[in-house]
């Protein structure tokens, strides 16, 4: 999803080189070293080439710069249980407003969100001040940003 994001389409990413894949957040020089393999693969390049013969389309996605996006740079941790959404799409919608979601506290997170049932995460987060917001929180922060999400 980080390549999609930022190269917007999937003939983007298979032109982009080495540093313009490492140039992408989260991507190091082994994952961009396996990325530009899989496109210098004729078999691979025939494949993508087949599908699209077969009909099969990539939407292009908007390309944000990711200083713009609301929690750029940011770090969220989802604990316990969701229930108006599921973690996953947590997950996305944080992504696609810049933040890094990880899975465990630590002292570089910024944001802790805690279902009912977080247990070690939230203590964690507790002990080293970092805020900590309960899912109804999240919705209408998620609303502020413009994602609405149907209960």
């Amino acid at each position: 999803a980080g390549l999609a994001r930022h190269f917007g389409s999937l003939e983007a990413i298979e032109a982009a080189d080495l540093p313009a894949l490492e140039a992408v957040p989260d991507v190091g020089p082994i994952v961009a070293r396996r990325v530009r393999d899989y496109f210098d693969q004729p078999a691979n390049v025939t494949l993508i080439s087949d599908l699209r013969a077969a009909g099969v389309q990539w939407p292009d996605l908007p390309v944000t710069a990711a200083a713009s996006l609301p929690l750029d740079g940011q770090t969220w941790v989802l604990t316990g249980t969701l229930e108006a959404l599921s973690r996953n799409d947590a997950k996305a919608h944080l992504q696609a407003l810049g933040a890094k979601v990880a899975g465990s506290v630590s002292g570089k997170t910024d944001q802790v969100v805690a279902g009912p049932g977080a247990g070690s995460k939230l203590t964690k987060a507790q002990s080293l001040d970092v805020p900590v917001m309960d899912e109804a929180a999240l919705l209408e922060f998620l609303a502020q940003h413009g994602v609405v999400i149907q209960e």
